[in-house]
């Protein structure tokens, strides 16, 4: 983890979107400036009944705290996933507390993928594939690699980007956590 926002290092996160279903897995391993300090972190979940998943990549009590906030904008706006990211951003670039927040989040539901940030934005990617954190760029282009010369559903797809990520960068271990929709 990094104590600047611009650059995010000690995770990989990446959601996939491939036909009816959306996959999000993230790495777990936990990194204290050149030492591995946990192998197995639980970085992405499923929140507000089980309907959406959610990952993050940052300060592990600066994205548990986004969560929290995350979820009650899903409850203030009866689970519509586009407002309640719209407002969760707003509040984040516009609070002297949250600006202060070092992290990122994805956001996935059965109909959109969203990275949110304390920019204040916002972003649904075009082709249905995100990764953020140190190893995210590998596993995005992994990913879509093989989601342009595959038939891999999109579980078997983040995993297998995923696991190479893993192999390419040094924050970014094989002890990854999946979560479907």
């Amino acid at each position: 983890m990094s104590s600047s926002k611009s650059t995010l290092h000690g995770t990989t996160i990446l959601a996939v979107r491939r036909g009816n279903r959306v996959a999000m897995a993230g790495d777990g391993q936990v990194t204290l400036k050149d030492t591995i300090v946990k192998h197995r972190a639980k970085k992405v979940r499923k929140i507000y009944n089980d309907k959406i998943l959610v990952g993050f990549a940052g300060a592990t009590a600066d994205a548990l705290n986004l969560f929290e906030r995350f979820e009650a904008k899903l409850q203030q706006f009866n689970g519509n996933m586009t407002r309640s990211a719209v407002e969760l951003a707003k509040d984040w670039r516009t609070d002297k507390v949250l600006r202060r927040l070092e992290a990122l989040l994805v956001a996935a539901d059965a109909d959109h993928l969203f990275l949110i940030s304390g920019n204040g934005d916002v972003i649904e990617p075009d082709e249905g594939i995100l990764g953020v954190g140190s190893g995210g760029a590998y596993a995005q282009a992994a990913a879509t690699a093989l989601m342009h010369h595959t038939d891999l559903d999109a579980t078997s797809l983040a995993e297998i980007a995923m696991r190479i990520a893993a192999s390419i960068c040094v924050y970014t271990n094989e002890e990854i956590t999946m979560e479907c929709l």
